[in-house]
């Protein structure tokens, strides 16, 4: 592979479908409510849908939907069949939005593995409150950071060119 070609593939889209982002965090909901069930009655498979999610998070902050298989089962296989309008949105924020979830992800596994339950249970309550507004009402918290972090000049304008006229 040219480095072109990775740099390529290390990307996120420009635009997202809102569609498509708001049935990933539905998918993200269902394993971060799966997940506090696991914690709390105890069940080591736990590990395995908490390296799942995390995996789910760096994988569509690396490169989008393309190696992520629940946003590949979003985009490929469940928005073709809804009758929905597709709306775009700009994906910087959304990439953004997604790092929060990786770096929650992340934390909520070291908790767990270190011994920690109730740490790890703390943040898979906050992970479900983020996934339901995203999922439910369409609020993307991480989206309102992004915008805010670029009117503070933390985040450039030319990172997200379109996300400076555009209201979320």
């Amino acid at each position: 592979m040219q480095k072109t070609e990775k740099i390529k593939f290390f990307s996120f889209p420009e635009l997202i479908n809102e569609v498509s982002a708001r049935l990933v965090a539905f998918g993200v909901l269902a394993m971060s409510i799966s997940s506090l069930i696991l914690i709390n009655l105890e069940n080591p498979i736990v590990i395995f849908v908490l390296c799942f999610l995390g995996y789910g998070f760096l994988a569509r902050v690396s490169s989008g939907p393309k190696i992520s298989p629940l946003a590949l089962l979003v985009t490929k296989v469940i928005v073709p069949r809804l009758n929905f309008q597709e709306k775009l949105v700009p994906g910087a924020p959304k990439r953004f939005a997604q790092a929060i979830g990786l770096l929650m992800s992340l934390l909520i596994l070291m908790s767990y593995l270190l011994g920690s339950a109730s740490t790890a249970s703390i943040l898979l309550v906050i992970l479900i409150g983020f996934s339901f507004l995203e999922s439910v009402l369409g609020y993307c918290f991480g989206c309102k950071v992004f915008k805010g972090l670029m009117k503070l000049g933390v985040i450039p304008s030319d990172v997200c060119e379109k996300c400076a006229n555009y209201s979320y």
